[in-house]
């Protein structure tokens, strides 16, 4: 009975997403949600293209758009949002009987495709707990808060130049993000509607391939097998961001659409004695099921740490994959799927991922007061891996990839991994 009652609650709660998305008025048209096989241009992709870049010099909340490349048109060809099993495709890469619906139409949660940023410094929406991702390409960092994430899943954006797409699947919890480019195409990214072992299947606009999350790889159309190359993102409070970066960008709130941002649509969904949403899989029983882990995958070396334990620790060193590893972990970052308020959910704390080598040395790590310092130069560093005051002061640990999400989710796609501590 209670999974039952957990699948009828999320059942409606998607219902009602769909429904605010298709009844919304749209007050600007770089935010269309329209049907994907529809003629409306900005729906198959094809959003004008604009070159003015932000700088960000001063901290006035005025949201502009960053860098624009328009992506390419939709491609000829059958699409895989209407079948799926073409035999005009490659051999789909999972059992398409698995690819099951989640509730809204393709683009019925609507990713934002021409998204605003306003400095971090004149950001005055946010609390202080509360949960970004943050995203560092080249020299530019840019944080897109969980409160507008979990209502559109997808941002395609432009950073330091790379084309990318930023994703969150709420029902895992996991946060990915995506270089856009294939080959000589350029993508771009919906949300289909459809979910594949309750994880977040994207759709491309120019040859409407399925694409899993978790997977970062077509499963299905004309581009399966195709795989995405991605980068590192870090969840971490929003005060630890502004602070650090107070002249980066973060998403602004004039999305174009009528959202209740601050609000969680999820409430109670990562309760750990509670069942994932429409996942079929077997779960494996080393943990519970939403058990929030930091998973991390190196030359074919699967590991997944429990994220309470971990935080409570500070820093981890780790080998995996043959490689050094340290995580850095922090109390007061908050769910974006817990309370029906995202800044008055629990605290679940913050972690990230790094290369532990600076100034030609590997380095060894301690918790201190909220941040961490070095044993080897006694340099300080913040959760970011940002060297804040010491000898190093200035560096910046080189990011690796890791996810923070639920153990069903990892061990449904990474089956072999080792389970830490």
């Amino acid at each position: 009975m209670p999974r039952k009652r957990n699948l009828i609650l999320f059942a409606v709660a998607l219902s009602l997403i769909a429904a605010a998305c298709s009844s919304a008025s749209n007050t600007s048209p770089s935010a269309s949600s329209a049907d994907p096989t529809s003629d409306n241009s900005e729906a198959q992709g094809q959003q004008p293209e604009l070159s003015r870049e932000i700088t960000a010099p001063t901290c006035e909340a005025n949201p502009e758009p960053a860098e624009r490349v328009a992506p390419g048109a939709r491609e000829e060809g059958p699409s895989a949002l209407d079948d799926s099993g073409s035999d005009a495709f490659p051999d789909p890469l999972v059992d398409l009987g698995d690819i099951r619906s989640g509730g809204p139409p393709p683009d019925g949660i609507p990713p934002l495709d021409q998204p605003l940023f306003i400095p971090a410094c004149a950001a005055d929406f946010l609390t202080d707990s509360e949960p970004v991702a943050v995203l560092t390409v080249g020299g530019e960092s840019r944080a897109y808060p969980m409160q507008i994430l979990t209502w559109h899943e997808i941002v395609n954006d432009v950073v330091d130049g790379i084309p990318v797409s930023i994703t969150y699947c709420p029902l895992c919890n996991s946060a990915f993000a995506f270089d856009r480019r294939v080959g000589e195409r350029l993508l771009d990214f919906g949300t289909s509607g459809l979910l594949y072992q309750s994880n977040l299947v994207l759709y491309d606009r120019q040859t409407e391939s399925l694409w899993v999350q978790f997977s970062n790889q077509a499963v299905a159309g004309a581009l399966t097998g195709t795989m995405l190359e991605t980068f590192p993102m870090r969840v971490v409070a929003w005060a630890d961001f502004r602070d650090a970066q107070p002249q980066s960008l973060v998403l602004s709130q004039e999305t174009g659409f009528n959202r209740t941002y601050g609000r969680n649509p999820y409430p109670g969904y990562d309760d750990v004695n509670t069942s994932p949403f429409l996942f079929d899989g077997e779960n494996d029983e080393r943990l519970l099921a939403k058990t929030r882990i930091v998973g991390i995958s190196l030359n074919d070396d699967d590991v997944a740490i429990v994220r309470d334990q971990l935080v409570e620790q500070g820093v981890m060193h780790l080998e995996i994959g043959g490689e050094s590893i340290v995580v850095l972990a922090k109390t007061g970052t908050t769910s974006a799927v817990d309370s029906s308020s995202i800044s008055e959910s629990r605290d679940v704390g913050a972690a990230a991922a790094y290369k532990p080598f600076a100034d030609g040395q590997e380095l060894s790590f301690s918790a201190d007061g909220g941040n961490f310092v070095d044993a080897e130069t006694s340099t300080t560093w913040n959760i970011l891996g940002e060297a804040v005051d010491g000898p190093l002061a200035g560096t910046q640990l080189e990011p690796v990839d890791s996810d923070d999400s639920f153990w069903f989710a990892w061990g449904a796609f990474r089956p072999d991994s080792r389970i830490l501590p």
